[in-house]
């Protein structure tokens, strides 16, 4: 029974008619195409076919001067003017599934890890899902213990909760993401990296996830040389796998891990799309759609529905600052949407210190509400010492402060450099959040300041 089940879902999945437009312009990624445009709505596929017999896929991304505007998730060479657009009726749905876990696929949902077939999951899934509706929501949960002591203390993460990571290139946002992966609780991990390197790719998956974080994960790839319809489906794909996850814990549901390196290069891929499509550019030429786009991905993650068991999705999403200015579009639309913020800086990163998290930059807005009192007080005193020591360190610098003269610039300068070596952690090396606020607050103490 289960076969015969299988096989009628397939042949519900065949195209039942099909129709044929004939393209009359190409230029980049676009098409444009006669006699489709009362067949086609905006986000339905079709395949181009080329000269030599092949087919490149499709979406509809507009429509001009009565022609259906077309962009291509593959290259169109072999495509030529004259040649046939043929609809295709289906659906664009996967079905992604606990058979996923440990695989590595692309946009398209199709493996590229080399072990074969995916195991598909029972019931197919769209791309674009609305969230939970919010008055449908539950609350973001307990504490999770990430296994980073400046994540666990200063900027916690709860279950549910959405938080960004802002950094400028090469400071350190990948593996702070892969530490997370190995280290965090969770049922599973949905990981998607859009836009990246094609050669950091396989050193993320062997290196920074390593097999038992791989293991409990999937991945899904999209890389800087694919079009921006790959780019943006890659991130798409990502929120609908970790939804399905999410889902499929039976009554209960499942606590799923989503991490996505980065959202600005999804951003980046539908302003490329809305700017073939004829729209308007705005600030950084980052066209409305942009801005529209950005919460319907975002919201999808956090709190799961309440009639739908205990499963959440909680998300850390990197957002790559252009020329680490953290106030340009993109970083100042996510963080307004985002529960929180991980900044990390350049300057840090290039003393040596890693995770080049500032602190002072850095808000999780679960506080103070997921820590107890004791650990408030804690976290609050050494947060207070730290602001205090970045306010006089010029001083402290050029030797113009004298030491005696202010008990409270005093302790700060004391519990600066033992601050700095409790912030610093190597990627193999995860701390229990309770040894983690053991250790800070026996800091304390050493300095006599007793929180």
């Amino acid at each position: 029974m289960p076969a015969l089940a299988t096989l009628a879902a397939e042949l519900d999945r065949l195209p039942t008619r099909r129709w044929r437009g004939e393209i009359r312009s190409a230029a980049g990624m676009t098409l444009e195409v006669d006699g489709l445009q009362r067949v086609l709505s905006v986000g339905d596929k079709c395949h181009a076919e080329t000269l030599r017999g092949g087919r490149v896929l499709c979406e509809t991304i507009g429509f001009r001067n009565g022609r259906s505007l077309l962009m291509a998730f593959d290259s169109l060479d072999g495509v030529a003017e004259g040649c046939a657009a043929v609809t295709d009726d289906t659906a664009f749905t996967l079905r992604p599934g606990p058979g996923w876990l440990g695989r590595v696929v692309n946009a398209l949902g199709e493996p590229i890890d080399g072990k074969g077939p995916l195991l598909n999951g029972e019931h197919p899934r769209s791309l674009r899902q609305p969230p939970p509706a919010a008055c449908a929501r539950r609350r973001v949960g307990r504490r999770l213990d990430s296994g980073i002591r400046v994540i666990d203390s200063f900027v916690p993460l709860c279950r549910g909760q959405r938080l960004g990571v802002f950094a400028g290139s090469g400071v350190g946002k990948s593996t702070l993401l892969a530490m997370v992966a190995r280290h965090a609780e969770a049922d599973a991990i949905v990981i998607g990296l859009i836009g990246e390197r094609g050669r950091e790719v396989r050193e993320f998956i062997q290196d920074d996830l390593g097999p038992e974080g791989l293991a409990r994960s999937v991945v899904i790839v999209a890389t800087s040389d694919e079009p921006p319809l790959m780019r943006r489906q890659a991130a798409l794909l990502t929120m609908t796998v970790a939804e399905e996850m999410r889902d499929s814990g039976g009554k209960g549901g499942k606590h799923v891990l989503c991490l996505m390196d980065s959202v600005t290069r999804f951003a980046m891929a539908q302003r490329e799309i809305g700017l073939a499509a004829g729209e308007p550019p705005t600030a950084k030429s980052y066209p409305p759609s942009v801005f529209a786009e950005l919460p319907r991905l975002l919201e999808r993650a956090g709190p799961g529905p309440e009639s739908g068991g205990e499963g959440d999705i909680t998300a850390i999403f990197t957002v790559l600052v252009d020329g680490d200015d953290h106030d340009e579009p993109i970083a100042d639309a996510v963080r307004g949407i985002l529960d929180g913020h991980l900044v990390l800086d350049r300057k840090i990163a290039e003393q040596g210190r890693y995770p080049a998290v500032n602190l002072l930059r850095s808000v999780s807005r679960s506080l103070p509400g997921c820590h107890d009192a004791r650990e408030n007080r804690i976290v609050g005193r050494a947060r207070a010492l730290a602001a205090g020591y970045d306010g006089m360190k010029e001083m402290i610098r050029l030797g113009a402060y004298k030491r005696g003269t202010d008990p409270e610039t005093d302790a700060a300068i004391d519990l600066h450099p033992q601050l700095e070596d409790f912030l610093r952690q190597g990627k193999d090396d995860p701390s229990p959040s309770a040894d983690s606020f053991a250790r800070l607050e026996s800091l304390l103490a050493a300095i006599g300041d007793h929180a």
